[in-house]
């Protein structure tokens, strides 16, 4: 089950790059001060860090969390295919019922489950904070929200003392995407 739900995450990144209008690149996201490249190059980090700690193999070649924003000439959408590649094939290396894998966050180990969850969780709500900023319609979904959710009650707490997420918003009604996003710290549009 994990495998499919970082299946729609991948696909939800992958789609929301894909979408981005040529003058996009520089927009501001709701990640407080990043624009749209940053926050790609955060995501695309992101994912390779996970196949790091899966793998033992090379991690990304720039802190993810310190985004320069210049791509240096490479076409956007090879950024993401090549981490999102890189993740995948790490993460189709991993037992599914495996109960302890190496993960980037908080404690750095995980059941295969709640690790892919945590990679799936950075890479849908990236997905959607490039969407949003460019004027694309949300990636993120009710259904796979719902599966996401979990991932974050269990990794988010501790990662807010870092300043990777933002403090929880207020629930209000408006579907569990918007839900997920509000106690991600976003305020869903």
């Amino acid at each position: 089950m994990w495998m499919k739900t970082l299946e729609e995450a991948h696909e939800a990144l992958r789609t929301a790059v894909r979408g981005v209008p040529a003058d996009g690149w520089q927009l501001p996201t709701p990640c407080d001060q990043w624009n749209v490249t940053q926050v790609l190059q955060h995501a695309a980090g992101d994912q390779l860090g996970f196949a790091a700690f899966l793998t033992g193999g090379p991690g990304p070649t720039e802190d993810p969390f310190a985004p320069s924003g210049e791509l240096d000439g490479k076409d956007p959408r090879e950024v993401v295919e090549a981490a999102i590649g890189t993740a995948a094939a790490a993460w189709a290396t991993v037992d599914e019922h495996a109960t302890e894998v190496s993960v980037p966050v908080p404690p750095n180990k995980m059941t295969a489950a709640l690790g892919a969850g945590a990679c799936a969780l950075d890479a849908a709500v990236h997905a959607w904070d490039i969407a949003i900023a460019t004027g694309q319609p949300s990636p993120l979904t009710d259904d796979l929200a719902r599966e996401l959710r979990p991932m974050a009650e269990a990794i988010v707490e501790p990662l807010r003392a870092y300043g990777a997420y933002a403090p929880a918003l207020e629930s209000e009604n408006g579907g569990e995407a918007a839900e997920l996003l509000r106690y991600l710290g976003r305020r869903p549009r």
